[in-house]
C-alpha cells in the first residue's frame, strides 16, 4: 500500500501522525509525509517527505487573519478559541491545498491520513476518491474540525467540484474516560517528540526529586518565558532540581535561576520525563499525553489554545493540578511531588492508555480500507 501522511506546519499537530507512520512503514508499506514550512520537524523522523504549501508557516496564517490573535488569552471562551483557531488552520490549509492535491494526483495513495486541523485534506481526499483517516491529537474532536473548515474553505470546494469532505475513518489518541470522537479506532498515544542528544545524566533519575518544566513548541514564540517567572522564584523554597526545557527561549526575564533550577538545551521531551518525577506544563495535547504517558504527575497553567480543554479533563482523570502561572507557588509544587492520590492517578492512567492497541496494530485496519 502506499499511504500519504500530511499535516499542518505544527510539531503539536504533526508529531501525533509519526508513529503511524513509522508502524506502517515497519509493516512493508510505502509512507510519504507532505508537510508545511518549516519542514525541520518532519525531516528528523527519517520518513520521505515532501513540501506542500507556498513557504509561509502557521504563524503568518494567525497574523493574516489578526495582527495580534491573542494565542495567550484566558478570559477568552473556549468556543471563541476555537473559532480563531479554525480561521487561522483555514488559511494555512488553503496555502497548502493545490501543493497537497499535486502530490496526491502524482504519487496515487491508497489512503490519504491527515492530522485533524490539516484543514486541505478532506477536499483533496474527496476529490480523488481516496479514503480518508483523521488523526486526531489528543481530547478535541477531528470530526468538529472537519466540518468548519468545509464550511471555511467553501469556495474551495465549490471550484474544486466536491461537494462536502471524504467520507473518513477516526483515529483517537487517548482512552475514551479523556474524550476524542469515539467514532473510529482508538490507538494507544505513543510519544514522538523530535531528535535530540540526552546528557548523560538524564538517563535515570536523581538523587533528590526533578520537576521538568517545559512549554512546548508554540507558546514561547508568542510569550517567551513568562508564564514561569513565578515558578521559577518560587522553585528556590521547593527540596527538588527544576529542568526548563524551554530551547532557546531568552531566559532574561527570570533574572538570576535558582541554584537548583537548571536550562536544558533541546533534549526530546519524552527522554527527559524519563529522568523526572513530574512535570509542570502549559496544557499543550503532546506534551499533556508524553507525560501521561509516563505515569507522573502534572501541573497544567493553561494559557490558550487547547489547554483549557485539556486541563479540565485531566483534572477529571485525576492525574494533575491546576493553576495560574501567576499563584503558582512552593506548597502548590511541594504538592506536586507529595499528593499520593495524584501520583496513583497518573500511574492508574498510564495503565490505561497502555491498554489500548499498539500503532503496529492497527496495521490491518489500515489494509482492510483499499
Amino acid at each position: 500500500m502506499r499511504i500519504l501522511f500530511t499535516g499542518p506546519g505544527s510539531a503539536g499537530h504533526s508529531f501525533p501522525l509519526v508513529p503511524t507512520a513509522q508502524a506502517l512503514r515497519a509493516a512493508g508499506h510505502e509512507v510519504l509525509l507532505a508537510g508545511q514550512a518549516p519542514l525541520d520537524l518532519l525531516r528528523q523522523t527519517g520518513l520521505p517527505t515532501v513540501e506542500i504549501g507556498d513557504g509561509s508557516t502557521l504563524s503568518d496564517s494567525f497574523r493574516r487573519i489578526a495582527p495580534d490573535p491573542g494565542y495567550v488569552n484566558p478570559d477568552r471562551s473556549q468556543e471563541e478559541t476555537i473559532r480563531l483557531a479554525a480561521l487561522g488552520f483555514a488559511d494555512h490549509g488553503r496555502a497548502a491545498l493545490p501543493g497537497l492535491l499535486a502530490v496526491a494526483t502524482a504519487w496515487r495513495p491508497d489512503v490519504l491520513v491527515h492530522a485533524a486541523f490539516q484543514a486541505a485534506a478532506p477536499l483533496v481526499a474527496a476529490k480523488l476518491g481516496i479514503p480518508a483517516v483523521v488523526h486526531n491529537f489528543g481530547v478535541m474532536s477531528g470530526q468538529e474540525m472537519v466540518g468548519r473548515f468545509a464550511s471555511l474553505l467553501e469556495p474551495e470546494y465549490r471550484e474544486h467540484g466536491v461537494e462536502g469532505p471524504a467520507t473518513h475513518t477516526v483515529i483517537d489518541v487517548v482512552p475514551a474516560s479523556l474524550g476524542g470522537d469515539g467514532t473510529g479506532w482508538r490507538v494507544r498515544y505513543v510519544p514522538y517528540n523530535g531528535g535530540g542528544t540526552v546528557p548523560s545524566e538524564l538517563l535515570g533519575r536523581g538523587e533528590r526529586p526533578r520537576i521538568a518544566v517545559t512549554l512546548g513548541t508554540v507558546l514561547t514564540e508568542w510569550a517567551g518565558a513568562n508564564p514561569i517567572t513565578r515558578l521559577v522564584a518560587e522553585a528556590a523554597q521547593v527540596d527538588a532540581d527544576f529542568l526548563l526545557a524551554v530551547g532557546d527561549t531568552d531566559l532574561t526575564p527570570l533574572g538570576p535561576l535558582p541554584a537548583n533550577v537548571r536550562a536544558l538545551p533541546w533534549v526530546p521531551l519524552a527522554q527527559l520525563l524519563d529522568a523526572a518525577d513530574a512535570v509542570v506544563h502549559h496544557g499543550g495535547s503532546g506534551t499533556m499525553l508524553t507525560a501521561a504517558a509516563h505515569g507522573i504527575p502534572q501541573l497544567i497553567l493553561p494559557q490558550g489554545a487547547d489547554h483549557f480543554l485539556n486541563v479540565a479533563a485531566a483534572q477529571a482523570a485525576g492525574f494533575a493540578l491546576r493553576s495560574t502561572d501567576t499563584e503558582v507557588d512552593a506548597a502548590l509544587l511541594d504538592r506536586l511531588l507529595t499528593e499520593e492520590g495524584l501520583r496513583k492517578s497518573a500511574e492508574s492512567f498510564r495503565a490505561e492508555m497502555s491498554a489500548l492497541p499498539s500503532p503496529a496494530d492497527l496495521v490491518p485496519r489500515f489494509e482492510a480500507l483499499r
